[in-house]
């Protein structure tokens, strides 16, 4: 089976193409090809399909195999696998997600994808839709307790869960410790993301993520569209930001209504098989 590793902003993942691949157990695959130390090392398997509703699908799942609904950086990726498979020729690409259709807007220089913006369509707030198990219409600044530490989040969906939560300093905060007990409180009945953001000014935010069935990653880009939202929600930050994440940088915007913008990179790595046994 060959297989592509790509990046955006360091959150990477190993993407294969079923318009000429087959594959019998995806689950088990993506744990597979995710592990670090025996397989291709990455946050997660994406899979580039055929779709009835837009130009390409794209199917994601976790690094522990659990399937997510959409990728910013990954979604990025794939359409840069699409158009230079040759698999699309429109530019935006319409990509068909778990989250719903998405339209990417390629950067081509010399033929090639350099980088694409995405409109990631509107935040969900509503609790009930995001979901989380809270009273209200959105959840803004709400008080949770984590291993013994009380935070203020602001709960959004970008088709996928996310947990804001604003912290002073974020150089030495423990996000393995608090990101996971965050992601399997009970008030989270499909688990969650969650961002830890540290407001430079009010139009650049430092960023880390604790991402749902992966960990740490190194970018998020669904978590960093979350961060705009909730920096408008609470009047921390402007309607368009630059988040600086572990792996690179991505600019958002969110005028309080409508869509979400995300701008970044779209970077290949290395191509390679991977053995038909080795699932």
């Amino acid at each position: 089976m060959r297989f592509t590793k790509m990046h955006g902003a360091g959150n990477d993942y190993v993407f294969v193409d079923l318009f000429e691949e087959t594959i019998r157990d995806a689950p088990s695959l993506a744990r597979a090809v995710s592990d670090r130390h025996r397989g291709v090392g990455s946050d997660g398997l994406i899979l580039l399909s055929p779709s009835r509703a837009a130009d390409v699908a794209m199917v994601m799942y976790n690094a522990d195999g659990s399937r997510a609904e959409m990728c910013g950086n990954g979604i990025r990726c794939l359409a840069k696998l699409a158009w230079e498979r040759g698999r699309v020729r429109a530019n935006p690409v319409r990509v068909e997600t778990d989250a719903g259709v998405r339209l990417v807007e390629l950067r081509l220089e010399g033929g090639r994808v350099a980088g694409a913006a995405v409109d990631m369509g509107a935040p969900e707030l509503d609790p009930a839709r995001i979901p989380v198990r809270l009273p209200g219409t959105r959840i803004v600044d709400w008080p949770i307790d984590a291993a013994g530490r009380r935070f203020g989040m602001t709960c959004v969906s970008m088709g996928n869960p996310h947990a804001v939560i604003f912290v002073d300093d974020l150089d030495d905060l423990d996000v393995a410790r608090y990101g996971r007990a965050i992601e399997t409180d009970p008030l989270f009945p499909n688990r969650t993301n969650v961002e830890f953001v540290q407001v430079r000014g009010p139009g650049a935010v430092k960023q880390r993520t604790w991402e749902r069935g992966a960990g740490e990653t190194q970018a998020c880009g669904t978590g960093a569209c979350a961060v705009c939202v909730a920096g408008v929600l609470t009047n921390r930050t402007g309607a368009e930001i630059r988040s600086s994440l572990a792996g690179g940088e991505l600019t958002l915007s969110w005028d309080g209504s409508g869509q979400v913008r995300m701008r970044g990179p779209a970077i290949e790595v290395f191509s390679g098989t991977w053995p038909d046994d080795g699932v």
